[in-house]
């Protein structure tokens, strides 16, 4: 089994605190966790004070980098947990409409959402994780060179 812990770029980097992601490989798959993704830009500024759309969009957006950097995408994304600072009922809508921009209809990930008293940072309204699972990158090789040999 191999580790790998990443903090890429255009997120920011909390590396001496946590890695925003950790890849581990086992045979010909890869289970993708990636730390909670705020509303924080790589300046490591807050986006969208007091704005929950804009914090969910901006989250998830980060999220969406994260798995870039892995080369996985978010129909890989099997679980997330979502955290969201004095949550209400009627926020759901907002997150809902948040998530349905990066997650394909019908396909929706496993999730689990709990409204919190605080976040890591004062201005934070939502902080979301998750796990992803693809094939190894060199298995996606194969596939391919298998499927050309056996169209050609």
């Amino acid at each position: 089994m191999q580790k790998d812990f990443l903090n890429p770029e255009g997120l920011p980097n909390w590396g001496e605190t946590f890695s925003q992601v950790v890849v581990v490989q086992t045979g010909s798959m890869r289970t993708i966790y990636i730390s909670g993704q705020v509303s924080v830009n790589a300046d490591n500024k807050i986006v969208g004070h007091n704005d929950l759309g804009q914090q969910a969009e901006t989250a998830l957006e980060n999220l969406r980098k994260a798995l870039s950097a892995t080369d996985a995408t978010p129909d890989g994304v099997v679980r997330l947990g979502i955290y969201i600072k004095n949550y209400q009922r009627e926020q759901a809508p907002v997150i809902g409409n948040a998530l349905r921009r990066l997650f394909r209809s019908g396909k929706m990930p496993a999730s689990t959402w709990l409204g919190v008293s605080s976040l890591a940072l004062d201005d934070l309204l939502i902080e979301i994780e998750a796990i992803a699972v693809t094939a190894s990158p060199q298995n996606i090789f194969q596939v391919a060179i298998s499927s050309d040999v056996a169209s050609g």
